[in-house]
């Protein structure tokens, strides 16, 4: 299928678009976001698992204003008007050899005229999660 989206993106916008019917119906609920992220942490296997609760946890100490909240079925959080601003994909999500940590447009990480908006992840060390945090803290200050 050359010309069409592959069937993991096809499952991926399927999944996002649950995802919104779900996050319509909860509002702005910060414990069905919560919720929906554990679970979407549960169902991953492994080193993907042990990678997304581990930046959870980091987002949640660092950036307790943000809201978690799926996004295409990834554990993602979001600023005060619903907007993500940092993921996790999983590698299975597309079957890579890293997991991505992930910033998406209301993340503060301007640097100058370009700058890094994805990382690759392959485990929690001491020093990626000092660079999590730090990227967190930068990506989302508080008011």
């Amino acid at each position: 299928m050359a010309d069409g989206l592959s069937k993991d993106e096809r499952d991926a916008v399927r999944e996002r678009a649950k995802e919104l019917r779900a996050q319509e119906k909860a509002g702005k609920n910060r414990e069905a976001g919560l919720k929906a992220v554990l679970e979407a942490i549960e169902k991953l296997d492994g080193a993907d698992q042990k990678l997304a609760k581990g930046v959870h946890d980091i987002v949640m100490e660092v950036a307790p204003h943000l809201v978690p909240k799926t996004y295409y079925g990834m554990p993602g959080w979001a600023n005060e008007d619903g907007k993500i601003v940092a993921f996790v994909q999983p590698a299975s999500k597309f079957k890579t050899r890293y997991s991505t940590l992930g910033f998406e447009q209301p993340a503060q990480l301007d640097d100058g005229d370009m700058w890094p908006s994805a990382f690759a992840l392959l485990k929690l060390t001491p020093e990626t999660k000092k660079r999590i945090t730090e990227l967190v803290k930068r990506a989302a200050p508080t008011a």
